[in-house]
């Protein structure tokens, strides 16, 4: 190849090899869609490990997971909830809100408007605090919505009532709801659920799990807000929720926030009557015994309390065909010049 004159009459070698780079780099860009404006942005973490043992006990074998996959940082907050309410509820019939968000001390969205205009708002002081009030099928619904794209309309298929889960009545009456097959957006499994409350991520002892979930067995402390480790909003000592994370030092080894305290979360698990539907790790209104890995509480499933809220789970995402391709050309063109 000929050396081409630069502007002070030095040569100048090209590189074949970035220039490529640059205009796979452009067309990647170019190609890739635009994200929607999303109304509600989720904090995940990843939980990796694939095909990890499940820890035995009396009541079974939770936490084995074989695939890697993501869970929400925090628990769904009451401003995240009422997005979604604005969303799809300005008709509301499937009861997506409850009153007693606005009517209890320990809601925290307000309703407003008539029939066909409602319009929801989160309560200033409060709109990151877990929303609650809420049963396993409004769990469900908004995993939905998000599965769906957050879509503004009706609560019909392309919303609420179908994507990672189909929602009918007989499917309510008779609690055989469960997840659709394909990467989704959902609420956990116990087991997902488990893991990334109490695997030990890091090998830090020697059994797989910790007793709580803050990565640690000692008991954990009930106590305000701190920086403090293996603390959380339990005992009561707050007697009222606190904003999600307010535990800084107080993750789980897979980085979650509030798997223990807070609010209990909904999770897919169904018990063995068939009737009611899990949900773990604690809140604010109870003592250390109900932060435990040892702990499982299951609650009929269209139960709408104070203390049960819930956070999702999601795919990992893949990269884009497009991207595939086009660094398939650049390890290529790489190949090329190496010879």
């Amino acid at each position: 190849m000929t050396p081409s004159a630069g502007r002070h009459g030095r040569s100048v070698r090209r590189n074949p090899l970035g220039a490529l780079a640059l205009l796979l780099s452009a067309l990647i860009v170019g190609s890739l869609p635009s994200a929607p404006a999303l109304a509600v942005t989720i904090d995940w973490v990843t939980v990796g490990l694939p095909g990890n043992a499940c820890e035995v006990q009396s009541q079974g074998c939770f936490g084995g997971v074989d695939y890697t996959y993501r869970i929400s940082k925090y628990e769904v907050t009451n401003a995240q909830y009422a997005e979604f309410l604005n969303g799809v509820a300005a008709s509301d019939p499937n009861g997506l809100y409850n009153p007693q968000m606005t009517s209890s001390p320990r809601g925290g969205i307000t309703r407003s408007g008539g029939d066909g205009s409602y319009v929801y708002t989160a309560i200033a002081g409060r709109d990151q605090m877990p929303v609650v009030f809420v049963s396993f099928y409004d769990a469900l619904r908004f995993a939905n919505w998000m599965d769906n794209g957050q879509i503004v309309g009706f609560q019909d298929a392309t919303t609420t009532e179908d994507g990672t889960y189909t929602i009918t009545e007989q499917g309510i009456l008779d609690n055989t709801i469960v997840r659709n097959a394909g990467p989704r957006i959902a609420i956990p499994s116990e087991d997902e659920w488990y893991k990334a409350a109490y695997h030990d991520a890091l090998g830090m002892q020697s059994t797989d799990y910790f007793r709580y979930p803050a990565g640690s067995s000692t008991i954990v402390t009930c106590d305000f807000p701190s920086n403090a480790p293996n603390s959380a909003n339990c005992g009561p000592t707050v007697n009222d929720f606190t904003d999600v994370g307010s535990y800084t030092a107080s993750s789980s080894p897979w980085g979650t926030f509030d798997q223990g305290g807070n609010s209990y979360n909904w999770n897919e698990a169904v018990d063995e009557n068939g009737f009611n539907r899990q949900a773990r790790g604690g809140s604010w209104a109870d003592g250390h015994i109900a932060l435990a890995s040892t702990t499982r509480r299951f609650n009929n499933p269209l139960d709408e309390n104070e203390i049960t809220g819930f956070r999702l789970v999601a795919p990992i995402p893949e990269p884009s065909t497009g991207l595939l391709v086009a660094l398939g050309l650049l390890g290529l063109a790489r190949r090329r010049r190496a010879r």
